[in-house]
């Protein structure tokens, strides 16, 4: 029986396939590890108090991005080069979604404005990534070489989603409402389209490796154009919405460093 739990597993069993998802995850997690860390270093002034939040953010993703470099070890493969398809931080920019690499690259501090974008990317974003580590969660808590991983990123994931629901609900008490709104619904509706190329993408490289029919194959892209298309219409409230968040000052802490 086809399921998401078997379907993971069969990824996670096989060496080349499990390869290929903690690289392209690896690739992830290390740019937006970059990212968070050059936009610490430019937070105009009057948003400087953000900053060690900021940083603290690009701490966990590097992080992260050690830990699926980590899992590899442990199973004696290397890493390999990531598909462009599957590459979804940088098909985000190539859309325009968040600050570009180009404008970090600069010395010039962001404005205010800069800060909104990229806190309404983020907020999107990490609404994916802590509903996929959820799932993941669910599945792998218990796994003896997964599990702690596993749990580790998802605490992160959801402190990071957490931190963008309080930062942007202050901005938006600071006159950004407007700003902040608009972005967001232009940003969710541009994830959820890479989201889809990009589970397509992945899918096709993990059918190629397993060795899938072309009617499994079929079958599993249906369902990710039936997700595709619930999201644009139904599930895009969940990306945009903003609430407090219980877990208050999420990122005020230092970032946890795994164990070697």
């Amino acid at each position: 029986m086809l399921s998401t739990k078997s379907l993971f597993r069969e990824i996670v069993d096989d060496d080349e396939s499990f390869r290929l998802l903690c690289s392209i995850a690896a690739g992830g997690e290390a740019q937006g590890g970059w990212e968070n860390a050059r936009i610490a270093a430019l937070v105009p002034p009057g948003e400087r108090a953000l900053a060690p939040k900021i940083a603290r953010h690009g701490a966990d993703e590097d992080k992260h991005g050690r830990i699926f470099h980590a899992l590899l070890n442990k199973r004696g493969l290397a890493p390999v080069e990531v598909p462009a398809e599957t590459d979804y931080t940088m098909l985000l920019e190539r859309r325009g979604i968040g600050l570009s690499h180009e404008r970090l690259r600069t010395e010039q501090p962001l404005t205010v404005r800069d800060i909104v974008t990229y806190l309404a990317h983020s907020r999107v974003t990490e609404q994916r990534a802590s509903e996929q580590m959820e799932l993941l969660r669910r599945h792998f808590a218990d796994h003896p070489d997964l599990g702690r991983a596993v749990r580790m990123i998802s605490q992160d994931e959801d402190n990071h989603l957490a931190y963008c629901h309080e930062e942007l609900l202050r901005l938006a008490r600071a006159g950004h409402e407007r700003a902040i709104r608009r972005t967001l619904h232009t940003y969710a509706r541009a994830e959820i389209r890479v989201h889809r190329d990009v589970s397509l993408a992945v899918m096709r490289h993990m059918g190629r490796i397993l060795g899938w029919s072309r009617a499994r194959g079929a079958v599993l892209g249906a369902g990710i154009h039936v997700t595709y298309a619930y999201e644009l219409l139904i599930g895009r409230r969940r990306m945009v919405a903003l609430r407090m968040p219980a877990r208050r000052d999420a990122l005020g802490g230092p970032t946890t460093i795994p164990a070697a």
